[in-house]
């Protein structure tokens, strides 16, 4: 039988070291010891970090993953197909509320281009101009994108589970993904720390890829939490995240300071 010390299982799977540390302390990924303090894998590894993967990318939230991994190691095929389904319709559920939300939030997008496309007015715009006062509403549009749901790996003090500060996408995708905020965040204007986190105003155009880039954060990284304001000509975009988790917040988005 093969083993693997962490470093080498993590080349192989293309993970990073440390979160296979955060999957064994989630209870996902055991680990033997060596006399030596090692840690020490098997081949079996391999299969249930591709188990796992193959629950990311449905959107499963790791407690349920894990609850998974119990009836793949015990049972057959159809007691995981059993156990699987009504979490896929959960996940379903709140799929099509996410798209209800970014639907009404395109709609307003929509308005605002009716009204800018339309005859233009003379002078500087005044309460008459339908883009700036379509709604009737000094206040920016707030849509919200956070967790659907808590993680269950720590309890707080008031009996919430907060979802664990790690990422679960891979080396290569983090990178990646992180390419994607750098590139989407620099049309911003304007960067402004705020408390626990950062507020970042940018071009109104630019709505739509930052509410489904914010929608694919949250499901590797659940302890994020987005709001977004459309106004007048431009996007106000908030990103909040736990004090544990300023290190994972600089590195998307920049230190607050």
């Amino acid at each position: 039988m093969t083993t693997y010390r962490i470093s080498q299982l993590a080349e192989r799977a293309g993970v990073r070291p440390t979160t296979l540390r955060f999957y064994e302390q989630a209870g996902l990924l055991p680990a033997q010891r060596s006399e030596s303090g090692y840690r020490l894998y098997g081949d079996d590894a391999i299969e249930r970090l591709g188990f796992i993967s193959s629950g990311k990318r449905l959107g499963l939230p790791l407690e349920e993953i894990r609850d998974l991994l119990q009836v793949w190691e015990d049972g057959l095929c159809t007691d995981v197909r059993h156990r699987l389904r009504p979490m896929l319709a959960a996940r379903i559920a709140e799929a099509e509320q996410r798209a209800t939300e970014l639907d009404a939030f395109t709609e307003r997008l929509r308005q605002a281009l009716t009204e800018i496309d339309g005859p233009p007015r003379p002078g500087r715009c005044d309460p008459g101009c339908g883009f700036l006062h379509h709604q009737h509403d000094p206040q920016p549009t707030p849509i919200k994108l956070s967790p659907p749901r808590p993680a269950t790996d720590n309890t707080g003090d008031n009996g919430a589970t907060p979802a664990p500060i790690a990422c679960t996408l891979n080396g290569s995708d983090q990178a990646e993904r992180a390419q994607q905020w750098h590139e989407l965040l620099d049309h911003a204007h304007r960067r402004d720390p705020i408390d626990g986190g950062l507020r970042f105003h940018l071009p109104a155009h630019t709505a739509g890829e930052v509410a489904a880039l914010a929608a694919a954060e949250q499901q590797c990284c659940a302890f994020f939490t987005f709001t977004l304001h459309l106004s007048a000509g431009e996007l106000q975009f908030d990103v909040h995240a736990p004090d544990d988790a300023a290190p994972l917040l600089a590195d998307l988005f920049g230190a607050p300071g």
